[in-house]
């Protein structure tokens, strides 16, 4: 398909329920699909939510969040996952879902690609958390920078602050990618921040589609006064987050944004038409990983190889047989 309609999304989460989260997603996709588009994009960790409290307080004052986090956090192939492919194949829509994966003891961000059959044709996790991220999630590895190719293009997927790692943006532009997912939890903690702001992340959005020559789908997290309600207890946190924070969007291959913003209050879904031959005018201008590359004076170490804890081993042992027996004497020899 060279032409056909994306969506972002730009919403709250329930936020710590994931059966909620699904179920609210599972109208948002419907919506999507209606208005007809080909691929809709959720926000980072949207799935049960994207965890606040790490930003707010002492991590081991946030502990007692953590097993409510850790029990509502997506199982990749489990029942709440189940559930999204089947919102996928019964709408015949791409479905790209920003959620906390729960891999028995340990969490990690991960994003989720559904074709429109309904089938997970991807699974990666973020290559490294931010932060305060660190308290709460383990990290990927090579083969989490990866692009898949189908039926609307060379779709690839980062979150948040991967977009800020130059070497693995050059990676991805080396997989030639056509639409990239680019999700966002929200922008409204730290307000004293420049760099967690708006200005700053959505700019980064749009050079990732300028320096990429792709279109790059933003979906944007919101904040609600129910998670304000259940997040912040003093004064002091209060000044380090509010209400909002959504600035979803998309961008075109040139860097245009190409929707009209929603309220950073409001919910619902942002859509841009693709034209995937479009992009071959932008790369005329600037290929950074062909004719615009110097592989002579820079150049790019990349490992894909997964990095699991564990490797079996399996030794090979072969029969050895030893002679032990006297050797015939030559009758000739004295």
């Amino acid at each position: 398909m060279q032409n056909y309609q994306a969506a972002v999304v730009q919403a709250a989460p329930v936020f710590m329920d994931l059966d909620a989260c699904v179920d609210k997603a599972s109208g948002l996709i419907e919506q999507a699909a209606r208005q007809g588009a080909s691929i809709i994009a959720f926000p980072e960790c949207w799935f049960p939510g994207y965890p606040w409290w790490i930003w707010l307080s002492a991590t081991a004052h946030n502990l007692k969040y953590f097993q409510q986090y850790h029990a509502n956090s997506m199982v990749v192939g489990g029942p709440a996952c189940q559930r999204l492919a089947a919102a996928a194949r019964d709408n015949r829509i791409f479905v790209s879902a920003g959620i906390s994966e729960r891999d028995h003891g340990s969490l990690y961000i991960a994003q989720l690609l559904f074709n429109d059959r309904g089938e997970l044709v991807r699974a990666r996790r973020k290559l490294k958390p931010t932060h305060m991220e660190r308290t709460v999630y383990g990290e990927g590895d090579g083969s989490d920078l990866a692009v898949v190719d189908t039926a609307l293009g060379r779709v690839g997927q980062l979150c948040c602050w991967e977009h800020l790692q130059p070497l693995s943006r050059y990676a991805m532009y080396s997989l030639h990618e056509q639409v990239h997912i680019a999700a966002w939890p929200s922008f409204s903690c730290y307000p004293q921040a420049f760099a967690l702001g708006p200005e700053a992340n959505k700019a980064v959005s749009l050079v990732y589609a300028l320096e990429g020559q792709c279109y790059v789908l933003a979906p944007c997290g919101v904040i609600s006064a129910e998670m304000i309600e259940m997040l912040v207890e003093t004064e002091a946190q209060a000044e380090l987050i509010s209400a909002g924070g959504g600035h979803a969007q998309i961008y075109a291959p040139d860097g245009r944004p190409l929707c009209d913003p929603l309220e950073e209050h409001a919910e619902g879904l942002l859509l841009a038409e693709l034209d995937l031959g479009a992009i071959s005018i932008a790369k005329s201008f600037a290929d950074p990983v062909g004719h615009y590359s110097r592989p002579d004076v820079t150049r790019l170490l990349l490992n894909c190889k997964p990095q699991p804890p564990v490797e079996e081993f399996t030794a090979e042992f072969k029969e050895v047989i030893i002679d032990t027996s006297e050797p015939e004497q030559d009758p000739g020899v004295n």
